[in-house]
């Protein structure tokens, strides 16, 4: 019984991770790449945050999973909150220089890079 217990407590925390992720990418991925696409200096900043993701989830020892993205992202944006960041109101200003959204961003750059989110 455990065994199938397991198997449905990790298919429902895929689905959870999913829609967060995709949750993300509608908030922040979506604008935020296609300015990368614009902006030099915001594509060289969406790369570094690119690598600072990939060193902290240890991604050349365990491939990276919907699962171990959304709880990074997760985490990012509980530890902003108790920091006293705030998401922007609007739409994002990409020239602004926030940490908080270009890690994000990060995390829906990779998320784009997942088996079946292309």
């Amino acid at each position: 019984m455990n065994g199938l217990f397991s198997g449905a407590a990790a298919r429902a925390a895929l689905r959870s991770a999913q829609a967060c992720l995709e949750e993300l990418m509608r908030s922040v991925g979506d604008s935020g790449l296609a300015a990368a696409a614009e902006s030099p200096g915001l594509l060289a900043t969406l790369d570094q945050h690119i690598a600072g993701i990939r060193d902290s989830l240890s991604s050349d020892v365990r491939p990276l999973t919907a699962v171990i993205l959304a709880a990074y992202a997760e985490g990012v944006r509980d530890a902003a909150f108790k920091h006293g960041w705030e998401p922007p109101l609007g739409p994002v200003d990409w020239t602004e220089q926030d940490w908080v959204l270009h890690r994000l961003l990060a995390v829906c750059s990779l998320a784009r890079t997942l088996p079946g989110n292309r």
